[in-house]
């Protein structure tokens, strides 16, 4: 089966977390997302804004590793994650039509600040934007 590219946003851009259910992409690069913006409450979900943009990572992955990814998804996070087609936008500006997986409705409750760690890491990793390493490392603290 032939990879296609998909836009990781949570915890799925921390490659430690890809290897736990046999998922290497070939491929990665860094993108942003127009149009979303990031919810982590209990886990990282994406919500349409017409003012926001989502950081990720671009990575290949067949559909049978997509199929296995979402389902441990479901089975041990409890949250169903359906694909969407979008267009992120990559470092150098270019733009790569790719899956994104988000969970059309979430029950909100706080997040595991260990959970919302192993998003922010690769954040770091990665280069994201202080600005929005700030705003990833907000959802560990509990609401004023």
């Amino acid at each position: 089966m032939s990879p296609v590219w998909t836009f990781f946003y949570g915890s799925f851009m921390n490659f430690d977390v890809l290897r736990e259910v046999n998922l290497v992409p070939a491929q990665h690069e860094v993108a942003q997302l127009e149009g979303f913006d990031i919810r982590i409450a209990p886990r990282a979900n994406l919500v349409r804004s017409d003012r926001d943009c989502v950081w990720g990572v671009l990575a290949t992955a067949t559909h049978a590793e997509l199929a296995r990814l979402y389902a441990h998804a479901h089975d041990v996070l409890g949250e169903t994650y359906l694909p969407e087609a979008v267009l992120p936008r990559t470092r150098r500006g270019l733009y790569r039509p790719a899956l994104c997986y988000i969970c059309p409705h979430m029950e909100p409750r706080a997040a595991d600040p260990a959970y919302v760690y192993r998003i922010v890491r690769p954040a770091i990793e990665f280069g994201f934007p202080n600005w929005y390493l700030e705003k990833l490392r907000s959802f560990a603290s509990p609401p004023a």
